[in-house]
């Protein structure tokens, strides 16, 4: 397979993986699937990791990667100065984008899963307020804390636990996908990628 083709499954791959990215950071915003006041949501739903970092910066790389393929081997876009290893070179640099997108979300989903969500705490017997009753991780393996410490949103922690985990996997699998990028963009820019066109195709008929 062509570096360009392969760059473009590279894109196909990495636009889903940015829509569902997109679709987690906005769920966060309804802890629980409940709407809640702004300033109950848990901070970290507001750097916007999945929007920010695994959306919008990772489209760019994606639509880079998709047009790769559609760019004639003696010139990018019809630009003869240009040419196919330039194009790919800058490919690098796209894809060098797309790992401090990703790099960001995963930073930030690691964070929020650390903290724990914002819900409602039992303060007395009386008493309840929201805050925050994990703050350094020791709830992931008791499970019982989160039904004694959270009180509301009903499901608030496991709503919490999925979807910045679905953030931070997607993240990941996004770093891997533009760091293959940058391998193959040198590969490309060094070997060149004509396969078949231009000399190549001449030489065929």
């Amino acid at each position: 397979m062509c570096s360009g083709g392969f760059a473009k499954c590279l894109g196909i791959s990495l636009m889903p993986l940015s829509i569902v990215c997109v679709l987690c950071n906005i769920l966060l915003f309804f802890p629980g699937g409940i709407t809640v006041e702004s300033e109950h949501i848990t901070e970290q739903v507001w750097y916007f990791g999945g929007i920010l970092g695994s959306g919008v910066l990772m489209i760019f790389p994606a639509l880079v990667f998709l047009g790769l393929k559609n760019n004639d081997c003696c010139g990018c876009c019809g630009n003869e100065s240009c040419g196919r290893r330039f194009a790919m070179l800058s490919s690098i640099l796209f894809a060098a984008v797309g790992v401090l997108g990703a790099g960001y979300s995963v930073i930030v989903s690691a964070l929020a899963i650390n903290h724990g969500p914002q819900c409602v705490v039992k303060r007395n017997d009386t008493n309840k307020a929201w805050g925050t009753p994990f703050s350094d991780g020791d709830y992931l393996s008791n499970k019982t804390l989160w039904t004694q410490l959270c009180l509301e949103p009903e499901g608030v922690v496991s709503w919490h636990l999925s979807l910045f985990s679905v953030l931070l996997v997607m993240g990941i699998i996004q770093m891997a996908l533009c760091a293959v990028q940058v391998v193959n963009g040198l590969l490309g820019a060094i070997c060149g990628d004509c396969c078949g066109c231009c000399g190549g195709s001449d030489g065929a008929v």
